[in-house]
């Protein structure tokens, strides 16, 4: 079944490796697993994209896609985490939501 996914991969700066952050991806997939997989495909097409400088490829037909990079930053692939996504807005998921 698919489902909607989020990756979230630790970055760092090359420069800096005190300044840290997260990358996320969100897009379909049918597993942890294939979303994982996608996100770092979308992420290596940005980067080959970039790097040639062409434009960075848009969503794709199943919601994946990187909207910008970060040059100088590293990806922690190792360490990213991969779940459902749940939407962070919406009325059914907040817990301190009130009418």
């Amino acid at each position: 079944m698919l489902r909607t996914y989020e990756v979230d991969v630790p970055i760092h700066d090359t420069t800096d490796p005190v300044r840290r952050g997260v990358h996320v991806f969100t897009g379909v997939a049918d597993s942890p697993a294939t979303a994982l997989r996608r996100a770092h495909e979308v992420y290596d097409a940005a980067l080959a994209a970039h790097t040639a400088g062409v434009e960075i490829p848009g969503k794709q037909p199943d919601n994946w896609g990187a909207r910008g990079l970060r040059p100088g930053w590293q990806m922690e692939w190792p360490a990213a985490k991969t779940g459902l996504w749940h939407n962070p807005l919406s009325c059914t998921t907040r817990s301190d939501f009130a009418l």
